[in-house]
């Protein structure tokens, strides 16, 4: 199966690039693949997290992922059905060793089928007998109307996009005004226990990077797990500019002049893209930052990406799909679609390349790739 590369990819002028802190070098060369094998690359990583985007429709228009007059969206005769989600998770979780599975969008409580996925995803079982780590990511819109029956379907937790505590700019920010439903969304997820609820904000320079402390302050308050993420090149063309962006170091020093943090012990991150602390004082509190552009983590990633129409990623930055929705629909077996998509993984590169002279951003934006 050969790659395609999406037309459209957006050169981006990245100004000088930060050191690379040594945990985020991948392996020093390829090693050889072996038929059969899970979702392993050529550098020694093995992919066991699945990200399933659903739709690529949002009903929130933020200003770092699309235009104020929103996209054009992915024809419905593109998208995956139902089925079709369910029998690719299937093959990842029971023929390619991947062990958890959050699905995204766009907005992914706008999928219709969503609680008969997750049903479907949950009662699925490991190579080794274990259940699948269900999670979803979302804005929350509708939340408080479906949490418990997600909840009773299987899901595990949810991760909550919210950049902004004050009306005014959160509807600056997503251009609609719909604060109280995202907190009400929060509330309910805490209350089916899909937890620890996570809450994920991107700060913006003159924007809103003067809440990191309060947004800290809010969580603490509440219960919840924050994490900030700096914003990458994933929005309209021409909107990410590095001049604009909130560094993770700049994050963590607003919170170590408000709080006492310990970092987490050496080893424990694995995989995971946050780097976290502790918060001294409030037992099992912790926020994290996710420094995908200054301290990327691209040698312990573990992540695959499938998209609403079918095409497998093996990175947010990555400008070569692989189809799987054709061969799904042209009757392959499922060992056919497995080995399709270790083929795609062995291809994967050793990092994101964002600071490299000759970076491109992905031709699709955040939304339609999936988070």
């Amino acid at each position: 199966m050969e790659p395609v590369t999406p037309r459209g990819a957006v050169p981006v002028a990245l100004g000088p690039a930060p050191v690379r802190p040594a945990r985020a070098t991948a392996a020093p060369g390829p090693t050889a693949r072996l038929r059969g094998d899970g979702l392993v690359d050529r550098w020694g990583r093995t992919a066991t997290d699945l990200r399933v985007s659903l739709t690529d429709r949002c009903n929130l228009r933020c200003s770092y992922c699309m235009p104020a007059e929103g996209l054009p969206w992915a024809p419905d005769e593109t998208v995956l059905t139902d089925d079709e989600v369910v029998r690719l998770v299937r093959v990842a979780v029971e023929r390619l060793g991947v062990r958890d599975v959050r699905f995204t969008g766009g907005e992914p409580l706008l999928r219709r089928g969503l609680e008969g996925i997750v049903a479907a995803t949950a009662a699925l079982r490991t190579t080794d007998g274990a259940p699948v780590g269900t999670a979803l990511t979302t804005n929350a819109l509708g939340l408080d109307k479906r949490a418990r029956a997600l909840a009773a379907a299987g899901l595990g937790r949810v991760n909550v996009s919210l950049d902004s505590l004050r009306p005014e700019r959160f509807a600056a920010i997503t251009r609609r005004d719909r604060l109280p439903d995202v907190l009400a969304g929060l509330r309910a997820a805490q209350d089916a226990g899909l937890g620890p609820v996570k809450v994920n904000a991107v700060l913006v320079r003159g924007v809103n990077d003067d809440e990191a402390v309060p947004l800290l302050a809010w969580a603490l308050e509440h219960g919840y797990h924050l994490r900030f993420i700096e914003q990458m090149p994933l929005g309209p063309a021409g909107s990410w500019d590095r001049a604009g962006l909130v560094t993770a170091q700049e994050i963590l020093d607003a919170l170590t002049a408000a709080y006492d943090l310990e970092p987490e012990p050496e080893g424990a991150r694995g995989g995971a893209p946050a780097e976290t602390w502790t918060v001294r004082g409030r037992p099992g509190a912790t926020v994290g930052v996710i420094g995908s552009v200054t301290r990327p983590f691209c040698g312990a990633c573990d992540r695959t990406r499938l998209t609403a129409d079918g095409q497998v990623r093996s990175c947010l930055f990555a400008r070569e799909e692989h189809d799987l929705r054709g061969l799904l629909r042209s009757g392959a077996d499922d060992e056919a679609l497995a080995e399709a998509w270790r083929a795609a993984m062995w291809g994967k590169k050793p990092g994101h390349g964002i600071d490299d002279v000759g970076f491109l951003q992905p031709a699709r934006t955040m939304s339609a790739i999936g988070g």
